[in-house]
């Protein structure tokens, strides 16, 4: 395909010309991929949640929650959802594919219900500090074949009883699928994981020796809390910070018509689920990393393949797999070491509860060309500094000019500039706290097969792209982004028609 082709003149082209080919006798119309034919279909805004309650002094809203029995699924598998109402009543299920749809940003694929609820028991704190639910199961589905794969969001809704309204939150789950694909979409829900407070304060972060106090664990087997990391968003609950970090991206890939499947930080310990794409997306907030998926993606570099880390802080703590006390794999994950050498200023930021932590080999420079550095967040406006290159053609951008508030609320400096060939395209400067300075650096590296490695070094990358349907702006350390720029469109676009068409 003539890679001048605008994607949104592709996915008209195929809708007007009915997803097919052209009758005999006549040049063939352009071929929608599965994307486009999938956002063809009538969406809705239904999707997103009225009616929040969090209990006081919690994460959690006990009124109705869940989980589910896995991180991602492919067709023909069986996923369960594990629901607890409290007070037990009755609820639906409503599941939604997370896409683009003429703006409304999902569509309805099932609903359930309404269902028995009942009150399931809140966990004890076990060892590592692992919360743990071990509920019965209220729905049990088997994946469609017709499921595209995407993030899938499953609206709980209690049914109202008298004078008692309804309550709702979501459970969250991916698809995912095996077809060669443009892109790989990773969802970084190892992180969702590590931050996640449910039901009381229980998360890596919150041990009462400290945030960073060794022999600590977090599971998958329990809902995700209400987000608390730097702004508060209760109507995101269920949802990890799928909603907040990386919606805005699968929002407008959907709605340029790319060729894009979706994924977890736990499938990436595959090289072959990896390899079948040509280019890797990193998004949002991706930190915590199995040394699995940190040696899939160095291999697949050195193979050919295209990574773009739209997100900061991203492969800074080696965070080991185990299986759950069923004995299903990967659904617990345990902070043992950062990637990279730790600095003498990054040793002290950890303060006296360091533990066993050790420097630890590989260092994420070579999959990433830059780490994280201290201090560790802050907020600052993305600048650019090498305005001929071509990642910036049709911005119009001159050295020096600045895009407002991109960077936040954490980031990656100290590039590798003893790697053959690494470029600093923008860099700048954070302020942490709103006081204290700090340094970012927005990096590409070739790989050995025409291939490259962009990273564009903060969380807020895709708040730039899109502001879908139920979607706010953070604001954290003094410092905001705003919204959606031509410019960040533009590079993006400039990025992946490159590591599409190479």
């Amino acid at each position: 395909m003539d890679s001048s082709i605008d994607r949104r003149q592709l996915l008209k082209a195929a809708t007007i010309a009915g997803l097919g080919t052209a009758a005999s006798g006549t040049q063939p119309t352009l071929a929608a991929n599965a994307v486009q034919r999938e956002n063809a279909d009538t969406g809705s805004r239904d999707w997103q949640l009225t009616r929040v309650r969090i209990n006081q002094g919690e994460y959690r809203t006990s009124l109705v929650e869940g989980y589910c029995s896995h991180q991602s699924v492919e067709a023909g598998d069986k996923l369960k959802i594990f629901v607890s109402t409290d007070p037990a009543r009755k609820f639906t299920l409503d599941i939604y594919r997370m896409g683009y749809y003429q703006g409304a940003g999902a569509r309805l694929m099932q609903s359930h219900g309404p269902l028995a609820g009942t009150v399931q028991p809140t966990p004890e704190i076990g060892d590592k500090r692992l919360r743990e639910c071990n509920w019965e199961p209220s729905v049990e589905i088997t994946v469609p074949e017709s499921w595209t794969s995407s993030v899938y969001l499953g609206k709980l809704t209690t049914v109202a009883a008298g004078d008692e309204p309804y309550w709702q939150s979501y459970v969250i789950f991916i698809v995912r699928d095996q077809r060669p694909a443009d892109i790989l979409f990773q969802c970084s829900d190892n992180t969702w994981q590590a931050y996640n407070r449910w039901p009381v304060n229980e998360s890596l972060y919150t041990h009462p020796d400290g945030a960073h106090a060794p022999g600590v664990a977090s599971g998958f087997d329990r809902p995700y809390g209400k987000y608390c990391q730097i702004f508060d968003h209760p109507l995101s609950i269920g949802s990890g910070e799928f909603l907040l970090w990386e919606y805005p991206l699968c929002y407008w890939l959907e709605q340029h018509g790319y060729d894009v499947t979706y994924c977890s930080n736990s499938d990436l310990v595959d090289p072959a689920f990896v390899e079948r794409t040509k280019c890797l997306l990193s998004v949002g907030h991706d930190e915590y990393w199995d040394l699995a998926q940190y040696q899939t993606v160095e291999q697949a570099i050195d193979k050919g393949l295209n990574v773009l880390w739209l997100s900061g802080n991203s492969v800074y703590m080696v965070s080991e797999f185990s299986s759950n006390a069923s004995g299903r794999e990967r659904r617990r994950i345990e902070r043992v070491a950062s990637y990279g050498p730790l600095r003498q200023e990054e040793l002290e930021a950890y303060g006296k509860i360091l533990g066993p932590f050790e420097t630890n080999e590989p260092d994420e420079r070579r999959i990433i060309g830059a780490r994280t550095v201290v201090p560790f967040n802050g907020g600052g406006d993305w600048v650019c500094t090498k305005p001929g290159h071509w990642i910036f053609a049709g911005t119009g951008m001159k050295s020096g000019e600045a895009i407002p508030g991109l960077v936040g609320w954490e980031f990656h400096g100290d590039p590798d500039l003893e790697r053959s060939g690494l470029e600093v395209v923008a860099e700048g400067k954070v302020w942490a706290g709103g006081t204290r300075l700090g340094h970012w650096t927005s990096t590409i590296f070739p790989g050995p097969k025409d291939n490259f490695v962009f990273n564009a070094s903060t969380i807020y990358w895709a708040q730039a792209l899109a502001t879908p349907p139920g979607h706010i702006l953070p604001w954290s350390h003094w410092s905001r982004p705003h919204g959606p720029d031509e410019r960040v469109q533009k590079i993006t676009e400039n990025l992946l028609r490159r590591a599409i068409d190479h």
